[in-house]
């Protein structure tokens, strides 16, 4: 407590003892308090379809720029990406033009997951947010607020790449190669993806075997290898890549930047059963020559470089299965007050409303777990971050996918056969069943994420004096 308890003291009992007197929420109230602030009604109002800020109540995290980033992105998804979802999904393609209008309105460089709206790399601005004020919530709006469209093969198709494929490059990458590489990317005309999971090794990251080894003269790396299931690797023209460079284990794995024009690429799509359109692609390496000056970080310590990328990949599955959880809890509560059976409406059922009510507490825990942790990643640098939120962050993307699994299941018990139908009135739960093993999966299984979050939590507690 010594070492840790002033910095993160969030109150006493004495301060709470004075505080006797709680009052709800206003819709639209003038707040006065300096650490927290009521937002005017937003949206339909159907209970706990949306996080609690967009329904008056008061939140900490949110201010006037993060309202009106919330329109801004709410606007562009319901005029250019929802109508197009269903036709998309059944042409097995998304049309590019959409990628490149998201970097002209600087929603990429927005979602992108770099640790500020860059200038430096980026011309690209929102209208409602100014680079100096954005922050880690306005990045979890934007992808809230694009996963509203109900489809995570979207979601992926247009950040699924980008959003860690690019923080490794950006973060530890050379400097005349971000000059040269990133701008593109961030105003949609070339995209990214990243490699590590193999056939052979997916959370087991440490056991990936692609080769990377250096020419008699050192200038280049000749890669050898196949990577697996690699989201928007179809699309890419950039591929940030683990490779081994040195010993077995985690100690021999670097990262290179290979790019697509470099000769011996060949990539596969791969047919999945669900998020079809999100491109996951079979990527073969065949003596691809990069320039040593593409490595990412430093040789042989490419490890540091993955498990830095997890915080925020983990992140990111976590917001959109919580929107997709929340878009499935809605759909059902539609459909309930819509759908008579025995004379009543499914709404007037009490085994539907117990079946909702699961839905909703389990939505609305996970998002108040992801706004805290959201909170934590601002104030803790890279290092503190990884040690005391990852396993924090594990459990809540396991939370979260279950949550997802949960509520599709019990949406498509509500609909019935509908929701066994491929477009339609249950169409975006059809299609929402078929992706939930993408969030359940990737970025660490379930099991492997409930494992972590123990681990994790006794090793950080045992630092700060654990009393086991």
């Amino acid at each position: 407590m010594k070492k840790y308890g002033v910095k993160y003291r969030i109150g006493s009992v004495a301060e709470a003892s004075s505080n006797k007197q709680l009052t709800p929420a206003k819709l639209a109230a003038n707040d006065t308090a300096a650490d927290s602030t009521s937002h005017e009604a937003f949206g339909d109002l159907i209970p706990y379809a949306d996080p609690s800020w967009y329904q008056g109540y008061h939140s900490p995290y949110y201010n006037e720029t993060h309202v009106a980033l919330r329109q801004e992105i709410r606007e562009w998804v319901e005029e250019y990406v929802t109508p197009n979802i269903e036709d998309w999904e059944e042409e097995g393609k998304i049309d590019p033009a959409i990628y490149k209008q998201a970097g002209e309105l600087g929603i990429l460089t927005g979602a992108c997951g770099l640790p500020e709206f860059t200038t430096k790399y980026s011309t690209k601005r929102l209208k409602s947010v100014k680079p100096e004020e954005f922050d880690a919530f306005h990045e979890l709006v934007i992808v809230d607020e694009i996963c509203r469209c109900g489809s995570g093969a979207f979601a992926w198709f247009l950040l699924g790449g980008l959003g860690i494929g690019l923080p490794p490059l950006f973060n530890f990458g050379q400097e005349a190669v971000k000059q040269r590489v990133i701008p593109g990317i961030l105003a949609g005309d070339k995209r990214i993806c990243l490699c590590i999971t193999e056939p052979d090794a997916g959370s087991d990251v440490a056991n990936i075997r692609t080769s990377a080894k250096k020419t008699e003269d050192g200038k280049h790396y000749i890669v050898n290898g196949v990577k697996k299931w690699i989201t928007n690797g179809i699309f890419a023209d950039y591929f940030s890549v683990a490779v081994r460079t040195g010993k077995p284990g985690m100690g021999g794995i670097s990262m290179l930047l290979i790019e697509k024009t470099f000769p011996g690429i060949t990539t596969r799509k791969i047919k999945t059963q669900g998020m079809g359109n999100s491109g996951s692609t079979y990527i073969e390496f065949d003596n691809v020559k990069v320039p040593v000056e593409n490595i990412i970080g430093k040789e042989n310590q490419g490890f540091k470089v993955i498990m830095s990328n997890f915080n925020h990949e983990r992140i990111g599955i976590i917001i959109q299965a919580n929107r997709f959880s929340r878009l499935l809890y809605e759909e059902a509560v539609r459909h309930a007050h819509r759908r008579k059976t025995f004379g009543k409406r499914l709404i007037e059922h009490d085994v539907i409303r117990n079946k909702l009510a699961n839905m909703a507490i389990r939505c609305e825990g996970v998002h108040n777990w992801l706004e805290s942790l959201v909170y934590q990643t601002t104030l803790m640098d890279s290092k503190e971050a990884m040690f005391r939120l990852g396993g924090a962050i594990a459990g809540a993307k396991a939370l979260a996918t279950q949550t997802m699994e949960l509520c599709a299941r019990e949406a498509s018990q509500i609909f019935g056969g509908l929701s066994y139908t491929r477009g339609g009135q249950g169409g975006v739960v059809e299609r929402l069943y078929r992706e939930v093993r993408a969030y359940a999966i990737p970025g660490g299984s379930e099991e492997i994420m409930l494992d972590l979050a123990m681990r994790q939590a006794l090793k950080v507690h045992e630092v700060l004096g654990s009393k086991l």
